[in-house]
């Protein structure tokens, strides 16, 4: 394996380098970055135009300057990066603005991406056991519309019905019963689609459905809990049943008497921890203290598996510590929104609770309660995440739906049914894997270009990151600060594409990465 990433490597440092050089020589003559000064004649603009003429080496031809930019771009390996200063922001290293930047668009692109993923895949699937079902024809039409939407029209769309109207709604929040109803019509007719099967059966899903929505619309209205959302215990049981459930479905474990016991023990210790946990949440305020809880869980879903996961011990362990350290994120909801309502007092009006510009609310960004900041940043990243989400998951779909159907017509698939398997066991265990197999090679290619920055979307909800930071430099002929991006992003596209390849060899056993 180590020889088969040098190999990967040296293939692509060549490319990288060729990529750089072009890139260099394209951006550094494409005008003169000292042009607003060059027309200025007082003392002072021409002593700033000497200054910065001698620290950008402007007097170097290109061609010479690009391999001195290389040498201290070369120095990161070591951890000394010398990417130069960038003119634009005010002599900043350019190094320490990739720094800041990074850290804006990671926490943007990371939760799109991941759950682009997920829904993306859990909807193509679904479509590719309805084939040519009224399901079917509606998502993949639904599909190539959203995949084919302008990503600033979404964007604009979505501050005016997602921030403007919905912040108006919160304000004075009500749903007539009416609306409650439609709502329900709605998802009880789309739960049907999904669930399939006999007549009755999906009339069956859509009458729960509708009632159980209905319901818990009215009583969310009769209870104001928009006004003042809040999870509690009763929350945190019925998430972490959800968690657990969803596992042992995507595992094949429904009907396993161990597996049930295993992962619905670490449930039922989620739940009797949820009130000690609040004296570690107000004493220890740190993120690293999510880590830690986390972990914690995690460990009591491995004694749950261990001691009731009989044969099937090691995968219990496994099952029900993934089933623990996800039963975090309920937690952590549940504390953001015990938040909510002192939230709501500190941020202007003006802006509303679910912002629009910014990655969060300054007079917030150095509070001290974790859990303030962590709300501040969610509502910050609810609509940039849902716009970039929309056409992703589109992409997903498709492609998740097509190699699906593929998969599933071959000898192997066919074999196991014929072996009397359940169908479930079908789909998760031997047809989804083999499904992964090139949604891996697009995850990589797409999660390595937008740590570039989602250029469209960062400038409509103003974040300042690697997007901000490429346009800015391309702009203003601010080469080093072009650079700097082009160099973080070749080397991501690298890594994740190596990473893809090491996948491959994770998820079909035929394929195995040789030494040779």
């Amino acid at each position: 394996m180590l020889s088969f990433i040098t190999r990967r490597l040296a293939a692509t440092l060549v490319v990288l380098l060729v990529a750089s050089f072009f890139v260099y020589m394209l951006t550094a003559n494409s005008g003169d970055p000292l042009e607003d000064l060059r027309i200025q004649n007082d003392p002072a603009s021409v002593a700033k135009r000497e200054t910065l003429t001698e620290k950008l080496d402007l007097d170097t031809p290109p061609f010479f300057r690009y391999f001195k930019w290389l040498g201290g771009a070369a120095g990161c390996v070591i951890g000394q990066c010398n990417l130069g200063i960038s003119v634009i922001r005010g002599d900043e290293p350019v190094a320490s603005a990739l720094a800041n930047a990074m850290a804006s668009t990671l926490s943007l692109v990371i939760l799109a991406t991941v759950l682009s993923i997920l829904f993306g895949v859990a909807i193509g699937m679904t479509v590719a056991l309805r084939q040519y079902s009224g399901y079917d024809y509606t998502v993949t039409f639904t599909a190539f519309i959203f995949y084919s939407l302008p990503i600033f029209w979404v964007a604009v769309l979505l501050k005016e019905f997602g921030a403007i109207r919905f912040n108006e709604f919160l304000g004075e929040p009500a749903i007539p019963w009416w609306i409650a109803l439609g709502i329900g019509l709605v998802l009880g007719l789309i739960v049907q689609a999904v669930v399939g099967g006999h007549l009755r059966l999906r009339i069956r899903s859509a009458i729960i459905t509708l009632v159980l929505t209905t319901g818990v619309l009215v009583l969310a209205d009769i209870t104001q809990w928009f006004g003042s959302p809040s999870i509690g215990i009763i929350g945190i049981a019925l998430l972490g049943a959800g968690l657990g459930a969803l596992m042992l479905f995507v595992t094949s474990n429904l009907t396993k008497r161990t597996m049930q016991f295993s992962v619905g023990a670490t449930v039922l210790a989620v739940i009797a921890l949820w009130f000690p946990l609040q004296f570690v949440w107000f004493y220890f305020n740190h993120p690293l203290a999510i880590a830690a809880v986390a972990a914690l869980l995690a460990g009591v879903g491995v004694a749950a598996g261990f001691f009731f996961g009989g044969d099937d011990r090691i995968e219990a362990m496994r099952v029900a510590a993934i089933t623990g350290a996800l039963a975090t994120a309920p937690l952590v909801l549940d504390q953001m929104f015990m938040r909510w309502g002192d939230y709501v007092q500190i941020i202007p009006l003006r802006s509303g609770v679910i912002s629009t510009i910014g990655a969060n609310t300054p007079i917030l960004a150095k509070d001290e309660d974790t859990w303030m900041r962590l709300l501040d940043s969610s509502t910050h990243l609810i609509l940039p995440t849902i716009a970039l989400m929309i056409i992703s998951v589109a992409g997903y779909t498709r492609y998740t739906r097509a190699t699906l159907l593929e998969v599933l017509n071959q000898d192997y698939v066919r074999t196991a049914r014929a072996k009397g398997l359940p169908e479930t066991t079908v789909i998760m265990r031997h047809a989804f894997r083999n499904t992964l197999i090139p949604i891996a090679t697009i995850v990589a290619f797409d999660f390595g270009a937008v740590i570039g920055g989602a250029i469209i979307t960062e400038r409509v909800f103003a974040w300042q990151g690697m997007g901000a930071l490429f346009n800015q430099g391309l702009s203003q002929v601010d080469v080093n600060l072009v650079m700097g991006v082009f160099l973080v992003t070749g080397v991501a596209a690298v890594i994740f594409n190596i990473l893809a390849d090491l996948a491959y060899s994770a998820l079909d056993p035929r394929i195995r990465i040789t030494e040779a």
